[in-house]
């Protein structure tokens, strides 16, 4: 398993979008995200920080269900 890298919000955003994530709203320093699957909406926050920590990204991950590989594949 690959290291959780850290990087700019804009750039985590993008790659979430290009997973099929939908800006939903933006209140203060923090977006709000969702996802519709067939049986559920998955929904997640990216805080606006230059740079996000790694850890704050892993949860978002998580979140997400995707993994590094796949973050890293679709930036």
């Amino acid at each position: 398993m690959s290291k959780v890298p850290a990087l700019n919000y804009d750039r985590i955003i993008l790659a979430l979008q290009r997973d099929g994530w939908v800006v939903v709203r933006q209140r203060g320093s923090h977006i709000r995200l969702q996802k519709h699957l067939p049986d559920t909406t998955l929904k997640l926050t990216v805080p606006m920080h230059t740079p996000v920590k790694r850890s704050t990204l892993s949860h978002i991950l998580k979140q997400a269900n995707l993994t590094v590989e796949e973050l890293n594949n679709v930036l």
